[in-house]
């Protein structure tokens, strides 16, 4: 199974995947954690391109492209192959992120957005996921509050990310058979019995 988790940054989404891996190594099943952009060698050269502040006059286009050409390594070496033994497979972002980001908040057009996507990815759908829901006014809350040094997306206006958090709200709403939405306000412990409450419906 391919499990994927979505949210604004500071939604705590990599906190809820990195405890479904946890909860999976613990019961001993086959299971796989890797990140987006990154999870290879040559992806997190990638990753550290786009999260340079250095980099600052990246254009959404390129910034697409470097996104997809992460995704397509990672996909090929590291998802597909580990799917086929037979492992669960749990990933902290994917396609969708760019979608939300890139598309509706970079404004590149999102038919184009689609196209590249399912190159990207080889047609791989994820069979879940996971969108850590929270208001723009938590997540800078929470970046105050733990003092983080902003990595050069994060460093973008408001106006972005209100769109892109709108843009994720369309993604699930047109693909409400994967996409499940979570309250990422509720406390992390609650947050992951949810997760592993719908989980039950799946046959893992």
């Amino acid at each position: 199974m391919f499990i994927t988790f979505e949210g604004i940054d500071l939604s705590g989404k990599t906190t809820q995947a990195a405890l479904l891996y946890k909860h999976y190594k613990k019961a001993g099943r086959k299971v796989i954690f890797v990140r987006e952009p990154g999870g290879t060698l040559v992806s997190e050269k990638i990753r550290k391109i786009l999260l340079d502040r250095r980099n600052k006059n990246i254009f959404p286009l390129t910034e697409f492209f470097l996104f997809s050409a992460s995704r397509y390594q990672l996909t090929k070496e590291i998802i597909k192959p580990f799917l086929k033994k037979g492992f669960i497979v749990i990933c902290d972002r994917y396609y969708d992120s760019s979608t939300a980001y890139q598309g509706y908040g970079g404004m590149v057009d999102i038919k184009y957005i689609n196209k590249i996507n399912k190159i990207a990815s080889e047609n791989l759908k994820p069979d879940l996921t996971f969108l850590i829901d929270i208001p723009l006014e938590e997540s800078m809350k929470r970046r105050g509050i733990i003092k983080k040094v902003n990595d050069r997306i994060e460093s973008k206006e408001i106006n972005y990310y209100k769109k892109i958090i709108a843009g994720y709200k369309k993604l699930a709403k047109s693909n409400k058979d994967r996409f499940k939405i979570i309250d990422g306000c509720k406390p992390v412990s609650d947050i992951h019995n949810q997760i592993l409450k719908i989980l039950k419906n799946f046959k893992i």
